[in-house]
């Protein structure tokens, strides 16, 4: 367990975390401002959330509303048949989507999205598919639903339904938020609040921490989370996330298993209204996060480089931010994080991934969101 979490930017007048809505504007002081890199717009879409590239260099990209679609580089952007009907409000919609470690082999693609339950409820799904592409267009087949948030509630904030391969492949991770409910997050017989831990197919493996005790609570990997919107392992095989806090108190965590991150019973931040929450050094027998963040920075997405463009950030960690409306560059030593880097992006990121080419491509929030490619400045 780590008793103490380093604290950036500390601050009792921390604005409140909407993260996710559109009018936040948390403008912590960057340390270092120069952009060692030249941005290019390549595109725009609406409401994009989520990116993946393919072996040949085109990417899938989804939009919050429910369309998938295939961004070739430089010739053209094709919707994507074959989608799911979503739950689309507030925070939920189509959200993440990844590539099967084989996927060259099997064309197998994991799409995550939100839908509608009964009486009003809502909740995250990831499913699988193959992607089908022709020179009359691109389909996804019969989709095939492994795994649900469990139970569906109200409300339509804090999904998280990020995933993550391990690096040998065998097995997914998929964030699960706490749905704005706060108690899920610590329920055992909830998969809300957790990152959970499944095979490729869906299955629960035999060797999770909590397996034997029922379906969804074998399905939990660590627990005690509130809303992560990143996941990625680094070159050392550690996984990592990073997750949005209250009223104060975005997190980046090195993610144990069985590990219990302790929210809602201890955070850096505090509610919404006001009310107090012990911070996580009150509670050692809790993980407590590597970075916190207050005032937020509303993070989003997350991946760890390894290309050629940039050599001297190779292993460092990269997140967007929404509030924050930058791009950080995170060093990464075994268990220790450090910010290195923070640029003012002027705009809401919503995501980041690394291309085949070794450039880094972001994804702006929101209508008109752009596709901005990252190259270093020559």
């Amino acid at each position: 367990m780590r008793l103490a979490s380093l604290v950036l930017c500390a601050s009792a007048l921390a604005a409140c975390n909407a993260g996710d809505a559109q009018g936040s504007r948390d403008r912590a002081t960057s340390p270092s401002g120069a952009r060692p890199f030249v941005v290019q717009e390549l595109a725009a879409f609406n409401e994009p959330w989520a990116m993946t590239f393919l072996p040949g260099g085109e990417a899938l990209i989804t939009e919050k509303g429910g369309r998938l679609v295939l961004w070739s580089p430089g010739i053209s952007v094709r919707a994507v048949a074959g989608v799911p009907r979503v739950a689309y409000a507030g925070q939920g919609g189509l959200g993440d989507v990844v590539l099967h470690p084989e996927y060259g082999d099997n064309k197998l693609v994991y799409l995550s999205w939100v839908e509608a339950g009964s009486g009003g409820t809502s909740g995250a799904v990831v499913g699988r598919a193959r992607l089908e592409t022709s020179p009359q267009g691109a389909r996804l087949g019969a989709m095939q639903v492994i795994w649900r948030q469990s139970p569906k509630v109200s409300g339509s904030g804090h999904f998280g339904h990020r995933m993550a391969f391990s690096p040998n492949g065998q097995f997914l991770f998929i964030t699960s938020s706490d749905r704005q409910k706060f108690t899920p997050a610590q329920d055992m017989g909830a998969n809300l609040g957790k990152v959970v831990r499944l095979s490729p197919a869906g299955g629960i493996p035999s060797d999770n921490p909590f397996h034997g005790r029922g379906a969804v609570t074998s399905q939990i990997w660590s627990l005690g989370h509130r809303n992560p919107l990143g996941i990625a392992f680094a070159p050392n095989g550690d996984l990592w996330t990073h997750e949005m806090g209250p009223r104060g108190g975005d997190e980046m965590n090195r993610i144990e298993r069985g590990a219990n991150y302790g929210y809602p019973i201890v955070s850096n931040g505090n509610h919404y209204d006001g009310r107090n929450i012990p911070d996580h050094s009150t509670r050692p027998e809790y993980n407590a996060p590597e970075l916190s963040w207050t005032p937020v920075i509303s993070p989003a997405g997350l991946i760890f480089y390894s290309g050629n463009q940039f050599r001297d950030w190779r292993g460092d960690a990269f997140m967007g931010g929404l509030s924050g409306q930058a791009l950080l560059r995170i060093e990464v030593d075994g268990g220790r994080a450090r910010v290195a880097d923070r640029w003012d992006m002027g705009a809401r990121i919503r995501e980041v991934e690394q291309g085949p080419d070794g450039a880094i491509y972001l994804l702006e929030d929101g209508a008109r969101g752009r596709l901005l490619k990252l190259t270093p400045a020559r």
